[in-house]
């Protein structure tokens, strides 16, 4: 089957400093955490992200993270999976 991205919501997870999100192998909930660290590119070198910046840099940069995912997941096939900065490479 295909990963898709069924469920448009997502959220800021403060202990891991990162955004997460699901999709779905077919039946299968599959769980993302984009790191913060990723979604900073287009921020300055050493500047931390708010929660609000880190959700609206998720939205801006939405597809390239479905592609990183797809990625990542069908490489690991793991049901959790860190979306780390070297995957948007």
């Amino acid at each position: 089957m295909t990963l898709a991205f069924l469920n448009p919501s997502r959220t800021f997870d403060e202990a891991r400093n990162a955004v997460s999100f699901f999709g779905h192998d077919g039946m299968f909930e599959i769980r993302f955490w984009v790191e913060a660290a990723a979604l900073a590119s287009r921020q300055p070198r050493g500047t931390e992200m708010s929660e609000a910046e880190c959700l609206s840099a998720f939205d801006a940069m939405l597809s390239s993270i479905h592609d990183a995912a797809r990625a990542v997941y069908f490489r690991r096939r793991s049901n959790l999976n860190t979306l780390r900065v070297t995957d948007f490479r």
